[in-house]
């Protein structure tokens, strides 16, 4: 299965190696590279622009939830590799504005929460642990049995397994599924789950948006909104890309209270592979729009330096916080 991290937890590399690749970073993430790597050799290296990780950045932490894919820990049993998840919904606060702060439930202290990845075929194991102060529990898209579906409430202080293979390939999502599961869903418990084909995708700097909305006042109505937890994030702190590589965007709509979006990506087209379930596009584009956890692969290259937008183009909603830029270098 391709790793899109250099230090991947299936293989650890020596310094030694890593200082020959020139990959080996100070504090960055892709200081110099992103490996692409399958059966234990280097396939072919992105270079991904170095990006600076805050530290405590408390529940919101959009820098790393671009390029953080969890793939979980590898474990041998009866004979079979079990790829083991530990996700813990939790309570916290999240800064929308200056003035506006907001509660919410999270996993593993953060929103959204980890990008869980997989291989079609893999058998995967997620521990769920409550601690949010409500029933709570952990609904995955794809195909698993009725006792997997993450529909039976785990209390407060409650643990429970999830265990399934990892079909279809695809870009998939989680949530939680007790009612009011729309409360629950933009209250924050909610995250990407990945799963690779059995061969893996052309290389390239993959990065994961996922779109989403906050109802501050229990209207039953969004007053903000944004990509990878707050709102305007990226239109303040530009998503730096390489000019001509091919960059594979993860996009999800969370959005609950809004019945649909659009997704638009400035002064350029891109490549629609639709809920990631298939290796040839549908349809090229420069908008495309999803409903409520629709998802899907867009892929595309800028051939031209600078800073360009992506956003809804629902005008309101990406001025309420969705909107971000890619600044090409």
């Amino acid at each position: 299965m391709p790793n899109n991290l250099a230090l991947g937890k299936e293989q650890l590399w020596s310094r030694r190696q890593l200082l020959k690749l020139g990959v080996c970073g100070t504090g960055m993430i892709g200081a110099a590279a992103l490996l692409q790597m399958a059966n234990g050799k280097i396939k072919s290296i992105v270079k991904v622009p170095p990006v600076e990780i805050e530290a405590a950045q408390g529940v919101a932490q959009p820098m790393k939830v671009l390029r953080d894919f969890d793939y979980g820990t590898l474990k041998r049993e009866n004979g079979r590799i079990i790829r083991e998840f530990s996700l813990t919904a939790s309570t916290s606060i999240i800064e929308l504005n200056s003035a506006v702060s907001y509660n919410i439930w999270d996993l593993n202290g953060r929103i959204p929460g980890p990008t869980l990845r997989a291989k079609q075929g893999d058998r995967v194991r997620i521990l769920f642990l409550n601690k949010a102060g409500h029933s709570h529990s952990l609904h995955f898209h794809g195909v698993h049995p009725s006792n997997m579906d993450g529909v039976r409430p785990v209390s407060n202080g409650s643990a429970t397994i999830y265990e399934f293979d990892a079909e279809p390939y695809g870009v998939h999502l989680y949530h939680c599924h007790i009612e009011p599961v729309t409360r629950h869903i933009a209250k924050g418990l909610y995250g990407m789950f990945i799963i690779d084909p059995p061969n893996p995708r052309p290389p390239a700097d993959e990065i994961v948006l996922v779109m989403a909305g906050y109802d501050v006042n229990d209207d039953s109505r969004n007053e903000y909104y944004a990509f990878n937890g707050p709102p305007h994030y990226y239109m303040d702190n530009p998503i730096r890309i390489y000019q001509n590589q091919l960059i594979r965007l993860y996009v999800l709509n969370i959005i609950e209270y809004d019945p649909a979006v659009t997704f638009h990506l400035h002064a350029n087209f891109f490549d629609v592979y639709r809920t990631g379930m298939t290796l040839t596009p549908s349809e090229k584009t420069d908008v495309i729009t999803m409903g409520v956890a629709e998802r899907h692969i867009l892929e595309f290259a800028f051939r031209y330096p600078g800073k360009y937008m992506f956003h809804p183009h629902q005008d309101a909603i990406a001025e309420n916080g969705c909107m971000g830029q890619f600044e090409v270098i």
